[in-house]
């Protein structure tokens, strides 16, 4: 029984090869081409070679030479800290890919440093090529991108210490948060000795051929999970430097485009020291041969004669305009770091180019400054002022801008740190470039960071300092579209207060035109004055008509008009300004150096006034003033509403009612107490005073007591708690002042009464 099984199997085994052979065979004989090229074949049919040749090809090795090099090359195992970096990098670390061109880059720059420093004592280093460059060249067809330089280059031994370990300094510390998923750090500020390993973002397989003086070329390579190294079959192809092959992914082949590469170049690594070439294509008209077309042949019943013969001399070639296409190399970072230089070589139309090539601002800047700062941090900065300000500029005040440009060692890093410049002075653009930053933290660290703010100090004394030295026309064209700023920053920024107050400007009852700042105010202030004082309202007009000011304006002093909203908060945070105390001339205690003869007439007057005082205070007014007194600084008009020295005038009282977040129902800034100030030597207040004296009770006295408070009210700048009792009792005057009865009832005809439905 188990024979005729065995024998069945065999059976079935040859037959099996029976059809496989004339499956494999055509009519002919013959063995199709295409056998093991289905997509579902053999891993190791000849699609599959040419996949693995097209996934790594370097120039001058064909697919058996690169099988060889593979083969003989010594095999390496990474750090387990390189391990764990190589997945945080792949998985979460950089949140932006295309930074792996600034890092390797900003490499081949250090590469190139390193030899220009050792040329300096040995030229002989320089004997390969004394070109010192960086070239980048995109190969769309084998999917791979080369990074060139012509450095120091690296040996054997710098290959598997420089790229298979990672320095020590924080790095243990580093990857642990990462791993515990801290998100402060993972935004990183750039290179902390892992910059080279931003490549397998966007490349299965990265390639390294290297040469350096003191050793043959070798070959690194790695996919991210172990690398080897090898000599160059090659030879020495480089001379002296670092190619690194970057063999993409297919979702990273946009970096092969050569848009994208100049984008990034512009972006990250315009101002290198060495020139970066791209290799660029272009198209151009070319002149091509035309082919001639044979010789005519005579017709039938022609002859050669009647064939028409030109002159050989007369012959010229024909040629047709053809598109062509052209490789060539082509410099990316033409603009030289302009900040490097000393301010003194440098012309205004140069700042200005600069200005608008990294703010893309289209007209001329305002002002600059350009300096150097040495001490606890060196860095050098120009700072500028741009002619217009942006017009989301106060309703976006406080959000994050890109202004300010840090780089380190020319190196673009960031423009988004939000604690660069203060917030009132976001509207500065410039840049700033140091070389002792430190670049193994992230963005968080970096903000919080000794030097970056000492960095910051000294930008804002800067900023300051150049606003300071503009001229007075163009000053006067900066106040008009950032005053505000101006006048936030003194609210904001206490340490720089003072030198803030000697750039705010208003308007001056001292001129009809223009403003004027608080040392030239100083300047003109009258002997023996002791403040400086200032009016608030919405206009102009509004404060030169406001009753708190005739006996200042009398009297020679100077009132600054203060119209923007924002000015009384301003002056609150500027209690006084070169020991000059500022007074608001709506509030309680104006001081107007009154002579002794002045102050006893005052007294007299109050005692003949006391009656009316005190029963405004306690009976008539009693819910709306805190106080009645006689004022000293009225002169045409018969009373006035003042503020407390805490509480609020009439035009801050206007501003807290408009306010967009004030809360319907809440506190009621009207509730507030005032004190009425009556004017003694007015006709209205004397004829008040002489009918409270004759009968307090009268309705006349009341009248006019409430009409001359609503009045002061408006007057004052506050507005009306009851506007309905103040129609009454207008309504009341004015029958009282035309003798109309005060018991006179309108009348109405019938036949404007009759309702419409009879």
């Amino acid at each position: 029984m188990k024979i005729y099984i065995l024998g069945i199997f065999c059976l079935l085994v040859l037959s099996g090869l029976t059809r496989a052979e004339d499956e494999a065979v055509d009519i002919d004989g013959t063995v199709e081409e295409d056998l093991g090229k289905s997509t579902i074949g053999s891993k190791t049919d000849d699609e599959t070679v040419e996949r693995e040749e097209e996934a790594i090809k370097l120039d001058g090795l064909n697919v058996a030479q690169m099988k060889a090099m593979r083969e003989s090359a010594e095999k390496h195992e990474y750090q387990a800290e390189v391990n764990r970096m190589m997945k945080l990098i792949i998985n979460s670390l950089y949140r932006n890919k295309e930074i792996f061109l600034r890092e390797l880059i900003s490499n081949a720059s250090d590469a190139l440093d390193k030899i220009r420093f050792m040329s300096l004592t040995n030229p002989d280093v320089l004997a390969a090529t004394s070109d010192l460059k960086v070239m980048i060249k995109p190969d769309k067809e084998n999917h791979a991108l080369h990074i060139i330089d012509t450095g120091i280059g690296m040996t054997r031994e710098d290959l598997v210490k420089n790229l298979g370990t990672i320095a020590k300094s924080g790095t243990s510390e580093f990857l642990a948060k990462m791993e515990e998923g801290d998100q402060q750090s993972q935004d990183l500020i750039g290179q902390f000795g892992v910059g080279f390993y931003s490549s397998f973002l966007v490349a299965d397989t990265v390639v390294v051929t290297s040469k350096n003086n003191d050793d043959e070329q070798y070959v690194w390579e790695s996919d991210a999970a172990s690398f080897s190294v090898t000599k160059d079959p090659r030879g020495d192809t480089l001379g002296r430097g670092t190619q690194i092959s970057l063999f993409m992914k297919e979702e990273a082949n946009d970096f092969l485009e050569e848009h994208t590469i100049k984008d990034l170049v512009k972006k990250y690594s315009q101002f290198i020291n060495f020139p970066i070439y791209l290799w660029t294509s272009h198209t151009e008209k070319v002149e091509e041969p035309v082919e001639e077309e044979e010789k005519a042949e005579p017709k039938e019943g022609e002859t050669d004669d009647d064939v028409k013969v030109e002159d050989e001399d007369d012959e010229k070639p024909k040629v047709k305009m053809v598109d062509k296409t052209v490789y060539d190399w082509e410099v990316m970072n033409d603009n030289k770091p302009i900040w490097l230089r000393a301010p003194k070589d440098v012309e205004k139309e140069d700042y200005d180019a600069f200005y608008k090539s990294f703010s893309k601002d289209s007209d001329e800047p305002l002002a600059h400054v350009h300096f150097s700062a040495e001490g606890e941090v060196t860095f050098r900065s120009i700072l500028y002022v741009p002619k217009t300000a942006p017009y989301d500029l106060y309703q976006d005040y406080g959000k994050a801008t890109d202004n300010i440009k840090m780089y380190v060692k020319r190196v673009f890093i960031t423009d988004d740190f939000e604690e660069m410049m203060p917030k009132y002075l976001s509207f500065i653009k410039g840049v700033v470039d140091s070389d002792d930053l430190p670049l193994n933290v992230s963005r968080e660290t970096l903000q919080q960071n000794k030097l970056l703010r000492v960095i910051k100090k000294k930008l804002v004394r800067k900023a300051l300092d150049m606003l300071k030295k503009m001229s007075d026309e163009d000053y006067e064209k900066f106040y008009k579209e950032f005053g505000t700023n101006v006048k936030l920053g003194v609210m904001e920024d206490h340490s720089n207060r003072n030198r803030l107050a000697k750039l705010l400007r208003w308007q001056t009852s001292n001129s009809d035109e223009g403003l004027t700042s608080l040392t030239a105010y100083l300047e003109r202030m009258k002997e023996k004055q002791e403040h400086i004082y200032f009016m608030t309202g919405t206009s102009r007009a509004e404060c030169e008509k406001s009753p708190f000011v005739e006996k200042l304006l009398k009297k020679g002093y100077e009132v600054l008009y203060l119209v923007d909203p924002i000015d009384e908060y301003t002056i609150q945070n500027l209690p006084e300004f070169e020991g000059k105390k500022f007074q608001n001339a709506a509030k309680e205690n104006l001081n107007l150096q009154e002579s002794d003869k002045a102050k006893e007439t005052m007294e007299v007057l109050g005692r003949e006034f006391d009656t009316l005082l005190n029963g405004l205070k306690d009976k008539i007014l009693s819910s709306g003033i805190e106080k009645a007194i006689l004022s000293t600084r009225l002169v045409d008009s018969p009373c006035a509403l003042v503020a407390s020295q805490y509480g609020h005038s009439g035009n801050m009282e206007r501003i807290m009612k408009s306010q967009a977040y004030a809360k319907a129902g809440g506190a009621d800034v009207s509730n507030q107490k005032k004190i009425l100030e009556l004017n003694p030597f007015h006709p209205l207040v004397k004829e008040l005073n002489d009918l409270y004296k004759a009968d307090a009770e009268s309705d006349s006295a009341k009248d006019l007591a409430l009409a001359l408070y609503d009045t002061a009210l408006l007057r004052s700048g506050y507005s009306l708690r009851d506007t309905t009792a103040f129609s009454d009792r207008m309504d009341k005057l004015l029958r009282r002042s035309f003798n109309v009865a005060a018991d006179a009832q309108v009348e109405i005809p019938p036949e404007l009464d009759e309702d419409d439905a009879a």
